[in-house]
């Protein structure tokens, strides 16, 4: 879903440059400031950027300290075989794809129109193609940062949805369950940890059971890393409502059972909603752009 993409644009010397959140980096267009160069073939001029040499030793030397994943033997190799010769040529998909480059993320088609660039390696680049472009670009960039508005626009899509799942949560009233039942057992036992009462109530085990039941998961992470998002927005509701009964001082055999009932009451109502399905999809595509950056 394309609009659920954090993207925005600034104006740089009455020109348009792109902005593309990634993770919590904001990475700059290349192909518009490249455009202030050459506006009917703005790769091309991207191309003869990569391919000189000393561009070259800056964008490599960028990925040797910030990305530990970099294919630092090849660049080694690239520096004596090819960067000293008019022959070498360098493209942002042979960058990404040859190298594991980071800091560079080429023209996908699918989240984004052109290639995008880290901002310590978009601040080169504009000062090759002009010391003084590169200036008001620093500035227009520094006062987006600065926006409320923007910063505001990066966490609309997921509240948006998540306060439409809460009310749905609090209006509706349908009670059939999918959250496994509690045994007898269950009920009458008492945890030594609260979060394991939110586990007991919500998957039917305690941290521990999961460990037992998947040695090798548990060596990465916990239960709550592993389950979908679903679980995790109704566990967000049931640590509030554990909160207010606590307050109240319901005994943890109460809470427990009724912890479990509001959990599977939640996953009836939540599991064919249509915002679950809008913030499955927009979770996703954070994990796809962040992807586009590792593979």
């Amino acid at each position: 879903m394309k609009k659920d993409i954090v993207t925005t644009e600034i104006i740089v010397k009455e020109n348009k440059v792109g902005i593309l959140r990634v993770g919590n980096v904001n990475y700059i267009s290349l192909t518009d400031l490249a455009r202030q160069a050459n506006s009917e073939d703005p790769s091309g001029v991207i191309r003869n950027w990569m391919s000189n040499k000393n561009s070259f030793d800056y964008y490599s030397l960028w990925e040797e300290i910030n990305n530990e994943d970099f294919n630092s033997v090849e660049s080694h190799r690239i520096k004596i075989d090819e960067a000293p010769y008019n022959r070498f040529t360098m493209t942002p998909n042979r960058w990404k794809k040859d190298f594991n480059a980071i800091g560079i993320i080429p023209s996908s088609g699918k989240y984004s129109k052109g290639t995008f660039a880290h901002p310590d390696i978009a601040f080169e680049f504009a000062s090759w193609l002009s010391p003084e472009f590169k200036l008001y670009l620093i500035k227009e960039f520094e006062r987006l940062k600065s926006n409320e508005a923007y910063q505001e626009k990066i966490d609309w899509q997921a509240n948006r949805l998540l306060s439409k799942l809460n009310y749905v949560v609090h209006t509706n009233a349908v009670k059939t369950y999918i959250v496994p039942t509690l045994t007898e057992a269950q009920k009458k036992f008492v945890y030594a940890e609260e979060a394991d009462v939110l586990n007991v109530a919500l998957f039917g085990m305690t941290a521990k059971e999961w460990r037992d039941n998947n040695p090798e998961l548990a060596k990465e992470g916990n239960m709550r890393d592993y389950t979908d998002l679903l679980h995790l927005v109704i566990l967000n509701n049931l640590q509030n409502t554990n909160a207010e009964l606590i307050e109240e001082k319901v005994p943890q055999r109460e809470r427990l059972v009724r912890l479990n009932n509001s959990a599977r009451r939640q996953m009836k109502v939540l599991k064919d909603n249509r915002n679950i399905k809008e913030l499955e999809l927009l979770q996703k595509q954070v994990n796809e752009e962040k992807e586009l950056l590792i593979d």
